[in-house]
């Protein structure tokens, strides 16, 4: 399961409380103040794992609370900090504040961590309040509460390439062709119903990560079909990959989805078609394929490097894979951070 978006609500511990307490010694009134401060409470924090893929556990656990500090006690004793709560979401995860929409973090590297909810600072004992007039007072702090507030996390996919293409166009193939993804490839439109991921080896120590984004079609960017809930997948690519069905077997000109794939990008995120863009031309092993690859050039042949290939059989592949790597090794592309 899939799962992109959530909602939680975080609470950081309550501090402890401060103690009132008096030391037992001779010709001292009260024996003298000795109540220790209270614990700070826990904070929540979020943690990036590249161990996860989707944000599915947040289906089935909302609430998280980290633990209180503990009361102070006598002695002078100071009660412990309360532990922190270490939550693990999916590296590319970024962290907004449900009431204010303002972004706390995009956590895009292994091990990244924010506070989104701090604890409660811990109380002062009665230590604290002794004076030359009151040497023993009788009050202490009560711990103070720890933060909460409502979260929107929104899981965004770090990949080094997208493709972008209408159902059917053979993303799916071309994918399981030069990685070792293997995502469900079929005969009829939105086969793929999430982004999948797979690892394209260039040479010896040379790869590039590369996204499958489920089929668009016009009206995408206004949430027709399924592309607008993976749109936001595609903002953090490097490199967009165009693929269409250059023989046609949808009913479908090559021309016309390349202009209509544009104009879905560019009202979902303008910045989107100023990326680095090459066009594969697929299903090549199709005689029909010719006349569209024709057309495609005579529309689009000054604007886009066109690729012929194959998903299939894989004619044409290997020198696509070599042309983006040399792209992504050219152009640093977004900064993965941005939102």
């Amino acid at each position: 399961m899939f799962i992109d978006r959530a909602k939680i609500f975080v609470r950081g511990g309550d501090g402890g409380n401060g103690c009132v307490a008096f030391r037992r010694e001779k010709f001292v009134p009260k024996g003298g103040p000795a109540g220790g401060d209270g614990g700070r409470g826990g904070h929540v924090i979020l943690v990036a794992d590249g161990g996860l893929r989707t944000l599915v556990d947040f289906r089935y656990r909302v609430h998280y609370r980290a633990p209180r500090g503990q009361h102070g006690r006598g002695k002078g004793m100071h009660g412990r900090d309360g532990e922190d709560l270490l939550v693990r979401v999916p590296v590319g995860t970024v962290v907004r504040d449900a009431g204010t929409g303002e972004i706390l973090a995009d956590l895009v590297a292994q091990g990244q961590q924010v506070v989104v909810a701090r604890g409660g600072r811990g109380g002062r004992g009665n230590i604290h309040f002794a004076t030359p007039v009151e040497r023993a007072p009788e009050r202490a702090e009560p711990g103070r509460p720890g933060e909460e507030r409502w979260l929107e996390l929104e899981l965004k996919l770090l990949a080094d390439v997208g493709l972008v293409g209408m159902p059917n166009a053979g993303k799916s193939t071309l994918l399981a062709r030069v990685s070792a993804a293997r995502p469900k490839v079929a005969a009829y439109p939105f086969t793929t119903l999430v982004p999948h991921l797979g690892v394209v080896r260039v040479d010896e120590g040379r790869s590039f990560v590369l996204a499958d984004i489920p089929g668009l079609i016009a009206g995408a960017a206004a949430g027709a079909g399924l592309g607008h809930g993976f749109l936001r997948h595609i903002e953090r690519t490097r490199v967009l990959v165009y693929v269409l069905d250059t023989a046609g077997t949808e009913g479908r000109d090559p021309v016309d989805d390349l202009k209509a794939l544009r104009e879905e990008l560019r009202l979902y995120n303008p910045e989107l078609v100023t990326r680095v863009q090459v066009v594969a031309a697929n299903k090549m092993d199709l005689p029909e394929s010719e006349e569209g690859l024709e057309r495609l050039r005579a529309a689009f042949g000054e604007s886009y490097e066109i690729f012929p290939v194959s998903g299939l059989t894989g004619a044409g592949v290997d020198r696509l894979v070599w042309r983006l790597a040399e792209l992504l090794d050219r152009y640093k592309g977004p900064d993965v951070a941005g939102p």
